[in-house]
């Protein structure tokens, strides 16, 4: 189907010069904006039909659904509010509220919502989906994975159920089975940074090092930079004894997150393991300062002093190496 929204557009400016101020004419012009990614101006239209109309659930829910996209969460959520409240039980309000709730962190809140849409409207993949989600984010795995599989078999080959599937799956300490999702979601949204990162991290406790190093590299390659990224791939290239290119990759990722305690512990490590002590004790006394209570940073930090000939340890120590 051909969507002309550009004419549409200029259509419906020719008949707000003719007939200003039509509800019917600035609702239907903000759907045009809104599929042309115009937020701004089709929230502009929606607050002179709300002048017009007030108080209508389909504008409030539209605004809410626009404010979404603008990032204006708090707005959006009081828009949202007053449509429930206006036309309650209305799934979709209820869908779209569930995912403002989300972004400002109220997950208990966004599966309320989400439960209802599930009474409302039965078997419907993207409230599985996005409840499943919500679970996963509630730490009640293995609840986001029934809600998942319930999804995937509605609505199968979804790169979004998958790959959150995936993540649980993970988390659940299935693996394989978490590969073998992150290898669909490849197949169907190829050379996506994230699903390359999440799959790296699923080879490295596979232990296949050196896949894990071919996603992570790929990954590094669409979205450089990425603090995570490097200090994942950080640790696989110790455990692959490329000591020099995991500290390139540790020191990276300390410049784009400064006082990360992981970062710091593994530089720490790969600098003793290049008999770099006093670089190592200095890294480590930072890692001291964020942490000052940790007893295993207290033992590194009396072993490398030792090592230098600062003084003789009187406790016994105990080995130390990189994790992810």
């Amino acid at each position: 189907m051909l969507h002309d929204y550009q004419g549409a557009l200029k259509d419906l400016d020719k008949a707000d010069v003719f007939e200003p101020n039509n509800a019917f004419t600035l609702r239907n012009r903000e759907n045009v904006k809104y599929m042309l990614h115009d937020y701004q101006g089709a929230l502009e239209d929606l607050d002179k039909v709300d002048v017009l109309k007030p108080n209508n659930a389909s504008t409030l829910r539209n605004c809410g659904n626009v404010k979404k996209m603008l990032k204006e969460y708090q707005g959006a959520l009081e828009d949202l509010d007053k449509a429930n409240v206006l036309e309650p039980n209305n799934a979709f309000t209820l869908r779209t509220r569930r995912r403002i709730k989300y972004m400002l962190d109220d997950y208990q809140g966004a599966l309320k919502d989400l439960d209802k849409a599930d009474v409302l409207e039965p078997n419907n993949a993207s409230t599985l989906r996005s409840r499943g989600i919500v679970k996963y984010m509630l730490d009640d795995n293995q609840r986001a994975l029934e809600d998942l599989d319930k999804a995937n078999v509605l609505e199968p080959n979804n790169a979004s159920t998958l790959g959150s599937r995936g993540d649980v799956k993970y988390m659940l300490d299935d693996n394989p089975w978490a590969l073998e999702d992150f290898d669909k979601v490849d197949v169907i949204e190829p050379n996506n940074a994230f699903t390359l990162r999440s799959r790296g991290i699923v080879k490295y406790m596979l232990d296949d090092n050196q896949r894990t190093l071919e996603d992570l590299d790929k990954a590094d390659v669409l979205e450089p930079n990425n603090a995570f990224t490097l200090r994942i791939r950080g640790d696989v290239k110790y455990m692959l004894d490329d000591n020099q290119g995991a500290l390139e990759d540790f020191d990276k990722a300390n410049v784009l997150e400064p006082n990360n305690v992981a970062t710091l512990m593994s530089c720490g490590i790969v600098k003793y393991t290049l008999d770099d002590y006093q670089r190592a004790l200095e890294t480590i006394d930072k890692v001291h300062h964020l942490e000052p209570n940790n007893h295993l940073i207290l033992q590194i930090q009396t072993w490398l002093k030792w090592m230098l000939n600062e003084y003789q340890p009187t406790i016994q120590l105990l080995p130390f190496n990189s994790s992810i």
